[in-house]
């Protein structure tokens, strides 16, 4: 006899939620932001003539990726994505601070962006900004010949 182990629905406990609230969730990510903008990239650099190395500083953009990887850092998390999908309705509290929370990281990407402060063509690759070219197929022909 094969062992079924998928699980029926109606037996299946209820995943106990990471956060209890939407202001928990919130919470964690402005705790995100915060260290974020305080925790710079560093880059080396070399200047001057003699090369010398040095480390200039830039702003680390917010990114879900990121927020993701703070929150399983500090193991309040592993995986966001039921919060973010609102799985099964089981999430409904939590959309309008998934919303904010998505927006938020948006806005922050194509300010950084316009300003220079991250690649603005990586930012408008991120959040659909690039710029449509449409071409035309059919051959245009330089001389019309009359008879």
């Amino acid at each position: 006899m094969p062992n079924n182990k998928k699980s029926n629905p109606a037996k299946r406990k209820e995943k106990a939620k990471a956060f209890k609230s939407p202001d928990d969730l919130l919470k964690i990510f402005f705790e995100y932001k915060d260290f974020t903008k305080k925790n710079p990239i560093l880059k080396p650099d070399y200047v001057g003539r003699m090369a010398k190395l040095v480390y200039r500083k830039l702003e680390r953009p917010l990114t879900m990726v990121g927020f993701k990887v703070y929150c399983s850092e500090r193991n309040v998390i592993k995986d966001l994505k039921d919060y973010f999908a609102n799985t099964g309705g089981a999430y409904n509290d939590f959309v309008d601070a998934c919303q904010w929370i998505k927006t938020e990281i948006r806005a922050d990407q194509i300010e950084g962006g316009m300003m220079g402060i991250y690649n603005p063509s990586i930012t408008q690759r991120l959040n659909n900004l690039s710029e449509k070219v449409q071409t035309v197929d059919k051959v245009q022909p330089l001389f019309i010949i009359k008879k």
